[in-house]
């Protein structure tokens, strides 16, 4: 099981402001040089796989680029470098290796069913079709959001 007191997940809030504003990765962490938000390559070939589903939406968000299905995220290129992956938070723990596969954390918070994939872990397209397929499936699971339900969900309180 996951001890959030001796791991070193994924912490995603180190961000500098981009040259319009926008929010960006500081330094080489984000896996390339080139100031872009997220690995273009990888939400290429993210995008391949998921071409022949149903209900299939790209957001950006967070300085990533998600990959909705029926409104319900399913995976995103992490702005940080890697893929972020929605799963069943019941299954997550069986998941996570602390190497290539670790729990992800969003300010400070510990995000109970999103994994962080290395880059390396998803640098073969079997390994990337594996853990789409997994995000895919768990998102697909879901009710689907419909435009009431998801501002239903923005609005605090």
């Amino acid at each position: 099981m996951f001890d959030p007191s001796n791991k070193l997940p994924l912490i995603v809030e180190n961000f500098t402001p981009g040259p319009s504003g926008s929010r960006r990765a500081a330094g080489p962490a984000c896996g390339h040089n080139s100031g872009m938000a997220y690995d273009e390559e990888l939400a290429e070939r993210i995008r391949e796989l998921v071409a022949g589903e149903r209900g299939v939406t790209e957001q950006r968000m967070f300085g990533g680029l998600g990959f909705l299905i029926n409104g319900n995220m399913s995976v995103a290129a992490s702005r940080g470098g890697g893929l972020l992956v929605r799963i069943d938070p019941d299954r997550g723990d069986a998941l996570i290796d602390d190497r290539l596969v670790q729990p992800m954390m969003m300010g400070g918070r510990l995000m109970s069913g999103w994994l962080h994939v290395d880059i390396s872990a998803v640098a073969e397209d079997d390994g990337l079709r594996e853990w789409v397929d997994r995000g895919v499936s768990f998102a697909r699971a879901l009710p689907a959001k419909t435009a009431k339900t998801a501002k239903r969900q923005e609005t605090p309180g």
